[in-house]
């Protein structure tokens, strides 16, 4: 089959679990015998290759805001995709679904797969929120299949839209486990002498939370802090002052290959305080390295650990702090019950 792929920022890249997941389901599809190509976001910083491992790119012209980003690029890429004669073009996230009934319109069969509900999160205004909710809408209405990532999502879609849904969890491949080399060069880490989070630096992945809670924590092991900002530089320059506050927190911003498989083998816990999530691929990869887990008790990443690590009350500071501190004394022994 001839196979589009709509709503994410670049492959390759590591930018969000969106970008992850379209990667991996491109790649795995060319090598099955199907031709696919992905739309990429126009990025000064990103070269504009035009093949990846097989899987054709075809680079967007975009507005770097974030009220416009997915609403251009979304249209111009489904205008594009038009005269291509796909048999399915695949739209990724509720924003840039808002464009699927364009498709719809000319009989080409599309699916929808909704990474997160996408209004929830607390960078977004007014309009970007309606509009996230107008493209929920519209795959719910028109997508030939929706694909969900956790069972709460497909039951929302189901109570609010009557509609039914393909549940498929995301998945990750098998780790490659490290010693603390290059980590321990750049930046002093060593095994299990840090905590780490590693998530996009925005409002919904509760960094501001952990922050608050460890600087309260009496331990000498570090903070790690992995990852970039995501339309959300003043969020960003919040955390920077709360980062400055503590000397056993280290911000390293994005990273990939070796120091990512690095940080994940040696960390002694891995935290995601989010308040909102689709399925984390961050989680599942840190739980593939056998990290110890301690995440707030929002479903998504219930269904994800299980009986596996260890929880918090979501934005609850005083019992991450908790957790924290007793966590620092012993191993992930407290199981969330759920």
């Amino acid at each position: 089959m001839k196979i589009a792929m709509i709503g994410h920022k670049r492959i390759p890249s590591r930018e969000g679990g969106v970008e992850i997941v379209v990667e991996e389901l491109s790649t795995r599809m060319v090598k099955q015998g199907h031709k696919v190509t992905a739309y990429n976001r126009a990025a000064k910083e990103f070269k504009k290759d035009k093949d990846y491992k097989g899987v054709r790119i075809v680079t967007v012209p975009t507005i770097n805001l974030k009220s416009l980003d997915a609403l251009l690029y979304s249209f111009f890429a489904t205008i594009r995709a038009l005269f291509s004669r796909y048999d399915v073009i695949h739209y990724h996230a509720e924003g840039p679904c808002a464009m699927l009934w364009i498709p719809h319109l000319f009989g080409i069969r599309t699916v929808a797969t909704i990474h997160g509900l996408d209004w929830q999160r607390a960078k977004w205004g007014g309009f970007a929120t309606k509009y996230i909710k107008f493209g929920e809408m519209i795959a719910a209405k028109y997508a030939d299949e929706v694909i969900v990532l956790s069972k709460n999502v497909q039951q929302y879609f189901k109570d609010v839209y009557g509609r039914e849904t393909q549940l498929i969890p995301n998945g990750v491949n098998k780790p490659v486990v490290r010693e603390a080399q290059f980590i321990k060069e750049k930046y002093g880490l060593e095994k299990d002498n840090y905590i780490l989070f590693l998530a996009r630096i925005v409002p919904e992945k509760g960094l501001h939370y952990l922050l608050d809670a460890f600087k309260e924590v009496d331990t000498d092991k570090k903070l790690v802090v992995a990852g970039s900002s995501s339309h959300t530089n003043e969020y960003v320059e919040e955390i920077k002052k709360k980062v400055a506050k503590d000397k056993r927190v280290i911000m390293i911003g994005f990273v990939q290959g070796q120091e990512l498989e690095e940080l994940f083998s040696n960390c002694y816990l891995y935290v995601l305080p989010s308040d909102v999530e689709g399925m984390p691929i961050s989680l599942l990869e840190a739980m593939s390295y056998g990290c110890a887990c301690l995440v707030s008790d929002i479903e998504e990443n219930i269904q994800v650990v299980q009986e596996y690590g260890d929880c918090f009350e979501k934005g609850n500071i005083k019992d991450l702090r908790d957790k924290l501190a007793i966590l620092m004394n012993n191993t992930v022994t407290e199981i969330c019950k759920y």
